[in-house]
């Protein structure tokens, strides 16, 4: 089934409080973005194209959230065994494809490169939420990577995982 733009109906976000706070160190943001494998069933001859880096048959989904939590593109149906960035190219050509204003970007994670519309964390830093339990910013790097980590954790509140 596809979803048109019959069936949306976005409206203004306004952020308050601690969600606004999340966000507040990144201009110009659109959102996050991140992958999901979702579980699937295909016939025995699909498995191997289903089958991804863990060994599970799933397929790969991008989705993209506001920081507000509400969806913004998913794009879903790619085999388990496709990478990320693999996913993300195809979102970007396809006739339905996700679009990035000029001047905006989508807050992503290291399985992604910077560039025009995405915006990374530093590799080699330390990053995930768990990692900072207990500690605090070293550098300048690590203080970005761990304002990055809190806002683009609005993805993860929203996939399954």
């Amino acid at each position: 089934m596809k979803v048109s733009k019959d069936y949306l109906n976005f409206q203004p976000c306004t952020l308050e409080g601690a969600e606004a706070n999340k966000w507040r160190w990144f201009e110009r943001y659109i959102g996050a973005l991140d992958g999901t494998h979702i579980p699937v069933t295909v016939s025995p001859d699909e498995r191997p194209r289903y089958r991804n880096r863990k060994g599970d048959v799933s397929t790969n989904v991008l989705a993209t959230c506001g920081p507000d939590l509400r969806f913004i593109y998913v794009l879903l149906g790619w085999e388990g065994s496709a990478g990320d960035s693999r996913v993300l190219r195809d979102a970007l050509r396809r006739q339905n494809k996700l679009e990035i204003p000029t001047g905006k970007y989508f807050l992503v994670d290291a399985g992604y490169t910077n560039g025009p519309g995405f915006l990374a964390p530093y590799r080699g830093t330390r990053y995930h939420l768990n990692e900072w339990i207990g500690n605090t910013p070293q550098s300048y790097k690590e203080l970005f990577n761990l304002r990055h980590a809190i806002a683009r954790n609005a993805i993860e509140s929203g996939l399954v995982k």
